[in-house]
């Protein structure tokens, strides 16, 4: 009872507290060191006239309790410069933040700096202070740009970072890089998005105000996980809010060929699908049932134990078949986000939270899925059509997310807990006209799919700062669990061949798909700085440990149904009535066959271990450069239990990869001006095969007709005479070599010239499969190179006309060279199927590397009046994207014209209200990729338009 009591009263005494301070303002600021980017520990800040003042703490950060007036304050440090801050203005209740303020090393010359109030909001001068003394290649965006221009989330702050583009409004590519060179970190740890096979999270989930940096590194240093070669983007959340932030978003998004749309596409739903997830209107009907009937074992008596079993099962599935037509509505976003800071005594707690609520919905006219191949006479070039799938699908996607940060913070330690939950349901339903013309099997059918997917993950992470004597020694500390899910209950699909209707073996029996995917994933790290002189210049000397566990339990249940001897008139919905079904009276009815037994290759279970420990040296061997030398080792082993179809090839536990690497990295910079350096990187980095991809697994896309062949299947020539495949996925070694030019200008201006050179030993790409049309397998193919050159350009175009000083031209510009040399077995596959005239060289373009990409744009910024506008232009070269083999030829993406406007405005003195306008598409412009091959036109493999899409957005802060 005396706890009890003793706890209200501190509570009740802070409240008061609180209420004697809301009669005073606050200033808070942060204050770096301008050579170093780094926050300095022990600047002793005072108000000129007074004998109040702070003290930094090793953020950098100071704190001012003050009666509402205009103040000058002073900054000092030994050995530094002065600075001055004059005209302050505190408010009563209310915060004034000045963060990102830079003290540069004391000179003879200069005593004092003079920063006015005005400008020290709008400067981005920590990042770039950051970016400029790099250990390697960085580009970001910070939380005081995010105030600036009123992006809303990361997705859309994170495309004005230099060589970065957004795929799918959701996953960042770095270089033109795929996924699986690209990876993604939430405050320097690893988390699995929704989807766990990409190294990338969804970027849209994060609201703006909740992050502090985020941080894009182009080039490895050992400190970091040794498993990227595009870059690695780290989202830096805040733990302490500047100020009391309460924050109300709407959105919203019409796109004129898709929203309101009569002919939308839709299908039976759970009360709960608005929230992301169903609530068991999709449930598997053989739920519970261990032993499930088969159909030869109760033919013969319908009536038994066994048959009744069977029919109960076999009437539990939804007799839903096909969509309906409805009209949908346009796209719509909620968000809500609060943080603040409170002072315990000399402590501080900061806490932030954020809810995220998305609900889309896309209509694709027209879209088209195609397989075609080379004909068999070496004399004829143009390709000729196996499957051609034309139609229309309806697809609604619901995100809800969640973030809860609390932060701690006393003289010498912070801690750090962070929880994210995300949910996500999406639904598709399709109908196409397919035609099948492969092995003789010609034929033409309606194709109706209904697809279903709910996917969640829960993350948390726990962390520790501790900063030991003085500054010396930094220990840094994090343990991060997360819980994955994916459930694909019911995918359906179905095919009535014409003219008469009819369904069969040939056509392809209706299917009912159930899959699932548990993944476990713990991540700890540890890491230790210290700071010493070294060639009588600042040092670091880090080094620390890193475990990554991760386990995953996949399974696929397929259902077929046979129709026996029912005759049909074509509508999809008939299929599974009553008086169609098996039964005693209707013994050849229809009746389904469960394909996952007796042998499931679609099931396994998977595990990886991998420890990291690594050394990092921070020094100046000569003045005006920089060497940071690490070497890293890693050792990961990763297991796998499951089997091939046939039961041949039993895995229990075995180990399937068993790598252990060293990753040396050398980063050179000399810093020949100012505001210019040079720099050097050599370093060696690996990519490693997913969970699936080191597998048996078949998975389907229904809509697509494509199938994931797991990475584990061999594949011979017919008659088995020839290995085109072992089966044994090997990780990708990469050596990384990294030459840039760079200079910074004032109000965020850069110029910077790159040139990268990278060796591919064993790298994984998609490979046709022969032996089956419309499958992909990953497979190692041969060593490859990628070189190219890089050119960054922001700059205002003030000096054309000083009234222009607020429109800046923005250009990233990267053209590449990739060449694969090609295995023994893929170039003699190519020789055998060439064409008449046709030299088969030993080399090819490399899977997945664009030859050219350039983002470039016109930006208005006018931090005075709060508007921001852009007009941005982004393409990609014709990319290789899935290997041919034998008579299958390569597929290629078309480049995509992407033009994009962006106007975002603040309203009022305080900057509560913001609203934007943002349009992609404006050429509306198709997404294709084409079959491409000698002499041959261009035949379609895939193609979507995704239309002209209007976003808008509202925000309030309150």
């Amino acid at each position: 009872m005396k706890k009890i009591i003793l706890s209200w009263l501190i509570f009740g005494l802070a409240l008061v507290s609180t209420n004697i301070m809301a009669q005073n303002g606050t200033i808070r600021g942060t204050i770096y060191d301008e050579g170093t980017g780094e926050p300095l520990f022990g600047v002793a800040v005072s108000v000129v006239g007074s004998q109040m003042g702070a003290v930094t703490d090793f953020d950098g950060d100071f704190e001012l309790q003050l009666t509402p007036g205009i103040y000058t304050l002073e900054a000092s440090f030994i050995s530094y410069n002065s600075l001055v801050l004059e005209g302050i203005s505190v408010l009563a209740g209310e915060v004034t933040v000045i963060d990102n303020l830079k003290m540069s090393e004391f000179t003879s010359d200069l005593e004092t700096v003079i920063i006015s109030a005005e400008a020290i909001r709008t400067t981005e001068a920590a990042l770039m202070s950051v970016k400029r003394n790099a250990a390697q290649l960085m580009d970001g965006i910070s939380s005081s740009a995010f105030r600036q221009i009123g992006d809303g989330d990361a997705a859309s702050a994170i495309k004005r970072v230099t060589g970065v583009s957004i795929e799918g409004g959701k996953y960042v590519y770095i270089r033109g890089l795929g996924d699986r060179y690209t990876k993604t970190v939430l405050n320097g740890v690893d988390i699995p998005g929704l989807d766990p096979d990409r190294n990338t999270i969804q970027m849209d989930i994060f609201p703006t105000n909740i992050i502090d940096n985020i941080i894009v590194s182009k080039s490895f240093t050992s400190d970091l996980s040794a498993d990227f070669t595009g870059g690695v983007v780290d989202i830096e959340t805040k733990d302490f809010p500047e100020e009391k932030t309460m924050r109300i978003s709407l959105s919203g998004g019409y796109n004129p060929s898709m929203h309101f749309n009569s002919n939308f596409l839709r299908a039976g739903t759970s009360a709960t699908d608005f929230l992301g997830f169903d609530n068991g209107y999709r449930e598997i009907p053989t739920k519970g049932i261990s032993d499930i009937p088969q159909f030869p074992e109760v033919v013969g008596s319908p009536g038994g134990e066994r048959g009744q079993v069977y029919q109960r099962i076999l009437r539990g599935f939804n007799p839903e078949f096909g969509g309906r037509r409805d009209q949908n509505l346009m796209n719509v976003g909620f968000g809500f986000s609060l943080g603040n800071q409170l002072s315990l005594g000399s402590n501080k707690l900061g806490y932030n939270f954020a809810l995220t609520y998305k609900n889309d919905s896309e209509y694709f006219q027209d879209a088209e899925y195609n397989l075609y191949a080379k004909p068999r006479e070496n004399n004829q070039t143009e390709l000729e059509p196996l499957e051609r799938s034309r139609g229309s699908f309806g697809v609604n996607n619901v995100l809800v997310g969640g973030l809860f940060g609390l932060a701690y913070k006393t003289n010498l330690s912070k801690y750090k807990l962070n929880l994210i939950r995300l949910q996500n349901g999406e639904s598709k339903v399709g109908i196409f006209d397919f035609e099948n013309t492969n092995l003789g099997a010609v034929f033409e059918a309606d194709q109706y799919n209904i697809e279903y997917s709910q996917r969640s993950l829960t993350n948390l992470m726990l962390s520790g700062f501790h900063f030991l004597k003085g500054g010396d020694w930094e220990v840094n500390w994090k343990v991060s669990p997360t819980l994955s899910t994916i459930e694909d209950p019911d995918v359906r699909v179905l095919r009535y061949r014409r003219p008469n209707q009819t369904i069969s073996s040939e056509v392809g029996l209706p299917q009912r798909i159930w899959r699932s995917l548990n993944e476990q994933n713990l991540v700890g790290k540890l890491d230790l700085t210290n700071n010493h002189q070294l060639f009588g210049k600042t040092a670091k000397l880090r080094f620390g440990s890193s475990y990554v566990y991760k386990e995953r339990d996949f399974n696929i249940q397929d259902f077929q149904f046979s129709t026996g001897n029912t005759t049909f008139a074509g509508d999809p919905n008939e299929v599974l009535r009553e008086e169609n079904l098996f039964s005693e009276s209707n013994r050849n009815g229809v009746r389904y066959n469960p394909l996952f037994i007796p042998n499931n290759p679609n099931s396994f279970q998977a595990n990886l271990t991998n420890l990291g420990i690594y050394v990092h040296s921070e020094f100046s061997p000569i003045n005006k450069l920089k060497a940071i030398v690490g070497l890293r080792a890693e050792k990961y082993d990763q297991f796998y239990t499951g089997s091939n179809q046939t039961q041949t090839i039993v895995f229990a536990n075995e180990k399937v990869l068993d790598d252990m690497d060293f990753f040396p990295t050398i980063n050179l910079i000399n810093s020949i001006r100012e505001n210019q350096n040079i720099r050097f990187s050599v370093s060696r980095t690996i990519a490693r095969p997913s969970f699936k991809e080191m597998s048996f697994a078949e998975i389907l896309d229904p809509i697509t007709g494509r199938t994931f062949v797991g990475g584990l299947f061999t594949e011979t020539t017919q008659g088995g005479t020839e290995v085109l495949w072992d089966g044994q996925l090997e990780a990708t070694r990469i050596n990384n070599f990294d030459l840039r030019w760079e200079k910074f200008l004032p109000s965020g201006q850069l110029f910077s010239v790159s040139a990268f050179y990278k060796t591919f030993d064993k790298p994984i790409e998609m490979v046709q499969f022969l032996s089956d049309p419309g499958a992909f397998q990953p497979r190692n193919v041969g060593n490859g190179t990628v070189a190219g050159l890089e050119l960054e350009l922001r700059k205002s175009l003030s000096f054309i006309a000083p009234k222009l000083e607020n429109l800046f031209f923005t250009f990233n510009g990267t053209i590449t060279e990739s060449n694969i040399q090609m295995s023994a077995s893929e170039l003699r596959s190519r020789q055998l199927t060439a064409r008449e005239g046709q030299e088969i060289s030993s080399k090819r373009d490399m899977a997945g590397q664009a030859p050219y990409i350039i983002n470039s744009g016109i930006a208005y910024n006018n931090f005075v009046s709060g508007l921001e506008a852009g007009i941005f232009y982004n393409v990609q070269g014709a990319t290789l994207n899935y290997i041919g083999f034998g008579n299958r030829t390569d597929t290629y993406t078309v480049p995509f014209h992407a033009v994009n406007l962006s106007i975002n405005k603040t309203f009022g003195i305080a900057e509560r209200l913001k609203a934007g306008l943002n349009v992609q598409n404006l050429l509306n412009q198709s997404r294709q990729e084409v079959f491409r091959s000698f002499q041959a036109k261009d035949q379609i493999f895939s193609s979507l338009n995704p239309g002209t899409l209007i976003n808008f957005n509202f925000s309030y802060s309150l």
